[in-house]
């Protein structure tokens, strides 16, 4: 989403098409300001990268053997091992608790908990 440099308004999607080319351009509906867009497939990029859906990242087997992440005296309930990584994710909504994640450090074994 952009705003417009002049009166900071959301600029709107134009597309114009003549018999030579089709042109697009962001357009504030206030002031008039007109930003031009060199093709589609930026506007389709920048879609994409605003999207709702956004990719939820759990700690993978490459960044678990950094062992750079704080750790926590908990049981694994897989081997009994009485020490596991701990990291938290917002899975959920914004106004919902975010949910808590362990990585035994014997075993790797990963489990999570709501908060």
């Amino acid at each position: 989403m952009d705003f417009c440099p002049e009166c900071g308004t959301r600029l709107a999607i134009k597309r114009e098409q003549n018999e030579e080319r089709v042109s697009v351009a962001l357009n504030c509906s206030k002031c008039g300001y007109s930003q031009p867009i060199e093709s589609e497939e930026s506007i389709k990029q920048k879609n994409a990268l605003n999207s709702t859906h956004e990719i939820v990242t759990v700690i993978g087997e490459e960044e678990a053997k950094l062992r750079t992440m704080p750790t926590l005296k908990i049981e694994c309930p897989k081997c009994e091992n009485g020490e596991a990584y701990w990291w938290m994710v917002q899975t959920r909504s914004a106004d919902e608790s975010p949910t808590q994640f362990f990585r035994c450090t014997k075993c790797n074994h990963t489990w999570r908990e709501n908060a």
